[in-house]
């Protein structure tokens, strides 16, 4: 079993996300199962079936999150230091191609939104982040060809 880090945030929405389930969506499906049943015969019954299928669905979710936070493990950020890039970290960068700037903070898979500026520490790019330090120039090996990177900051 290998531990899922994480931020007190992630960790806090995945228990929110969960509760939601469990209370809410759950016991609104096992509802639609019963009024189904209700109605007749089950074989040619699609409300049943569907919502029958939908439980299932939502069980499976259930159990993925449940075993995620069973292995979740959350980072003291006020340990992590800020010379060097690892997971949490917030890094301002610039790509040599081009002179853009972009900033993403390293994350869980759990916690990956690109809209929310918050990569995987799986991609490719955090991957050839990590442990590097303000002005570094990295090159990732992205599906678009090969990026060329300058680390600006660091920051939690």
């Amino acid at each position: 079993m290998s531990f899922e880090y994480m931020s007190q945030e992630g960790y806090d929405k995945l228990v929110a996300e969960l509760h939601q389930l469990e209370s809410v969506e759950l016991p609104q499906v096992r509802e639609a199962i019963a009024e189904a049943r209700d109605k007749g015969d089950l074989s040619e019954n699609f409300e049943y079936h569907a919502a029958k299928r939908e439980q299932s669905r939502l069980l499976g979710r259930i159990r993925f999150k449940q075993k995620v936070l069973a292995n979740a493990r959350v980072v003291d950020m006020s340990r992590l230091a800020t010379d060097s890039i690892q997971l949490l970290s917030k890094v301002e960068m610039t790509n040599l191609a081009n002179n853009a700037r972009m900033t993403y903070t390293i994350a869980s898979p759990h916690e990956a939104n690109l809209r929310e500026g918050k990569i995987s520490i799986n991609s490719p790019i955090a991957q050839a982040l990590l442990n590097k330090k303000v002005g570094d120039v990295v090159e990732v090996k992205v599906p678009a060809g090969l990026l060329k990177l300058r680390i600006e900051s660091i920051s939690q």
